[in-house]
């Protein structure tokens, strides 16, 4: 497929190199322009370009952006093709994003992104730490593989976004509407557990609305305190160690 994939974060360049070695025509972009990006990440085949090239002439796009850039990028995102598959991988946290009030009562975050953009998105692998997506693929049929939600409205969109989750090295898993998927988000229990597939329908049923916001700040506090930082990354043993206790 052709694909779009905005930001090179962790998660963003992991996406990059799966998807290239995949077989997927893949354009990367990110806020200060392609000659910034790392030769080292187009080894496997990828473009870099400019944000407006990597929404061109795509099938898919994903956007591995913070979510207080989602509004950056909409009008450009507006002007895609109603059957453009629109992933999001992003994740709400406050102390990056800054306060979002509808986020703050409630609303499901992949809603919120939605509505920015004015149209339909999905939204995967924001359930997985980038330490574990960049070092625990496995083949299918592997009987360690992580899996992972994939929320969308659109039969379309919900089955190009798990076929392509497969391509990462992942399982993928349903895990229904939109406005479910906050069931995903951070401080619920399927959130950065690196759970088989087998194990992940019931953590999303375990899920607790009102107690998310205060299980994320907790790991979020945690990790700050062991990593002196907010924004070093944990390794994939330690912080699947720590979201898992937290979630006990």
């Amino acid at each position: 497929m052709k694909i779009g994939i905005l930001g090179t974060g962790n998660i963003g360049k992991t996406l990059v190199v799966r998807l290239s070695q995949a077989g997927h025509e893949v354009k990367v972009a990110n806020s200060r322009g392609p000659e910034t990006i790392d030769k080292g990440l187009l080894s496997s085949g990828a473009l870099a370009v400019t944000t407006e090239n990597a929404l061109t002439d795509v099938e898919v796009v994903i956007l591995s952006i913070p979510l207080n850039r989602i509004r950056d990028i909409a009008s450009l995102v507006a002007g895609l093709p109603a059957e453009t598959v629109v992933i999001d991988t992003s994740n709400y946290y406050p102390f990056r994003d800054e306060k979002i009030d509808a986020i703050e009562q409630g609303q499901a975050e992949s809603m919120w992104v939605a509505e920015q953009l004015g149209r339909p998105i999905v939204k995967a692998w924001n359930a997985i730490g980038s330490a574990s997506l960049a070092r625990k693929s496995k083949p299918v049929g592997a009987s360690d593989r992580i899996a992972i939600p994939v929320a969308a409205d659109r039969d379309h969109d919900r089955k190009v976004a798990m076929s392509l989750v497969n391509d990462t090295g992942l399982d993928a898993f349903d895990a229904g509407s939109l406005a479910d998927s906050w069931r995903q988000q951070p401080g619920a229990p399927v959130y950065c557990t690196d759970l088989s597939y087998s194990e992940i329908g019931a953590a999303l049923d375990a899920a607790q609305r009102d107690r998310l916001p205060k299980r994320r700040d907790l790991g979020v506090a945690v990790m700050q305190e062991r990593l002196g930082d907010s924004t070093t990354n944990p390794d994939e043993e330690w912080g699947v160690r720590l979201v898992r206790a937290i979630n006990m």
